[in-house]
């Protein structure tokens, strides 16, 4: 009779408990899905091109930077400090308003410690028992578990490889990659940054593990300047589930006695102790001490914390959400505060600029170089001037080039060489000697030589509206008494 009447008692706690994690997706699950996302970004963005240019290409083989499919000559590399502030300032903001999410959603580091330690050495091999217990590490004086660990590495070992020949796509595209890998004894240098990558993913992966995050990675130090109250985090609740490292620092047995005295004295404390959020920590941290630099923020801590509390009919003790709305309970939080603000007001401006700048990108570039000759006297009176005009065309066609002299010695000066214009390819230079000539008296100086400012106009003839620049440079005329008897 008794049994009965404890089963119709315990029955609205299981329907409770199972109304509550109806439709529940663990963050774990949202994860993956976010480093499938990233991992096809990666690995397809090199291959995308539009109209001959990739969408992001920093290519020191050819000097040139492709951007959201248009290309710029190194001369045109002003871009480089706008592309710069965006990836500070957009890493300062997602800090400021969701902590770490960078370090949990789409580190490399992260995603790569996932495939190797969650799929490959538990899902594949069997080497780790759970998913949910990261902190138990595999007992290797055991001989199967020495040849399962080999395996792991070289199954590893082979993403690696995939995943530094991705990082060098973005500085060789894959058509000069596979082109110069069928002669490599040309290209080691290529190819041993290839395999240095992959070795280090190795070492870093397999070896290294969270201890990169935890002690090398920079990020954690700086985000403690970039946290507040407001900032969204795995937080967890002290006031529902108890003070448990109050008065005792880092001492986890401590803590855990503490907890026990607190089920004694405050029965309202909630925490079971069961250590979920603690042995599924990917950085080995306890929640419950509060903020710590180790947290990625990858949410592992609110799932296990979910799903235990969530079968007991509760809301979990661990929330994604802020200092302020769930360890303080004094508020909701802001998103849009004043500093998250400043910081997409910054943003926003850094972003048309560079949308502008890279709006006025030239389609041909010149270069106006004066030769070792200040000069040459003809024998009629004449004064020659010799340059070298170093043209680049970076438009995605070829073009006809030829140029002019403007302003008040465009009837002054004679372009005697070249006479005719002439055709570059698209993404290619080329050198063109210039000489030009006057007949007439530029200055009059009897003490020196006089250097004259000259403006040239260089355009294609095939598209004079739209390519066109303005270069400077001097004509030098001679001083007076060199020119007498001319």
């Amino acid at each position: 009779m008794e049994a009965a009447i404890q089963n119709e008692e315990t029955k609205p706690k299981k329907n409770k408990a199972k109304e509550y994690l109806k439709g529940w997706v663990p963050y774990r699950i949202k994860r993956y899905w976010m480093y499938a996302a990233a991992t096809i970004v990666a690995l397809g963005m090199p291959w995308i091109t539009i109209n001959g240019n990739h969408l992001f290409l920093l290519s020191f083989d050819h000097k040139k930077l492709h951007l959201a499919g248009v290309a710029f000559d190194m001369q045109e590399l002003y871009l480089m400090p706008f592309m710069l502030m965006l990836l500070f300032l957009g890493i300062f903001a997602v800090t400021a308003v969701g902590g770490r999410a960078w370090c949990g959603w789409a580190c490399p580091q992260t995603i790569f410690r996932v495939v190797y330690r969650d799929l490959i050495e538990t899902k594949l091999l069997g080497l780790r028992k759970r998913i949910k217990n990261k902190q138990q590490e595999p007992d290797m004086s055991k001989p199967e578990n020495k040849v399962k660990k080999l395996i792991a590495i070289l199954l590893w070992s082979v993403l690696a490889l995939i995943a530094a020949a991705d990082f060098m796509w973005y500085f060789v595209p894959p058509e000069d990659f596979f082109k110069y890998l069928q002669n490599p004894a040309d290209h080691m240098i290529m190819i041993g940054f290839v395999i240095g990558v992959a070795l280090f993913l190795i070492a870093d992966i397999v070896f290294i593990k969270e201890d990169f995050c935890i002690y090398i990675c920079p990020y954690s130090r700086v985000q403690s300047v970039l946290y507040d109250d407001d900032t969204l985090m795995a937080v967890y609740d002290p006031i529902r589930g108890g003070e448990i490292y109050e008065g005792h620092g880092n001492d986890r047995h401590k803590a855990f006695k503490k907890q026990k005295e607190l089920k004694a004295v405050n029965p309202e404390a909630e925490c079971t102790t069961c250590e979920s959020c603690v042995t599924v920590c990917p950085t080995h941290i306890d929640i419950r001490k509060g903020l710590q630099l180790e947290c990625i923020n990858c949410l592992e801590c609110v799932d296990a914390c979910t799903q235990v509390m969530g079968a007991l009919g509760k809301p979990s003790l661990v929330q994604w959400s802020s200092v302020v709305e769930t360890e303080k309970h004094e508020r909701k939080t802001k998103i849009f505060r004043p500093k998250v603000i400043a910081y997409f007001t910054v943003l926003a401006i850094v972003l048309a600029a560079l949308f502008t700048m890279g709006s006025k990108k030239e389609h041909m570039l010149l270069n106006i170089n004066k030769t070792t000759r200040l000069y040459k006297i003809l024998d009629n009176g004449g004064v020659e001037n010799d340059y070298v005009f170093l043209f680049a065309n970076t438009d995605s066609k070829r073009h006809t080039y030829y140029f002019e002299v403007e302003g008040n010695l465009k009837d002054k000066l004679e372009i005697v060489r070249p006479k005719e214009p002439f055709s570059i390819a698209p993404g290619k230079k080329r050198k063109k000697v210039v000489v030009l000539r006057t007949h007439e008296k530029l200055a009059d100086s009897t003490r020196k030589d006089v250097p004259i400012p000259v403006t040239i106009k260089a355009y294609a003839v095939d598209d004079k509206k739209k390519i066109e620049v303005i270069r400077h440079t001097v004509f030098v005329y001679p001083r007076a008494d060199l020119l007498k008897g001319k």
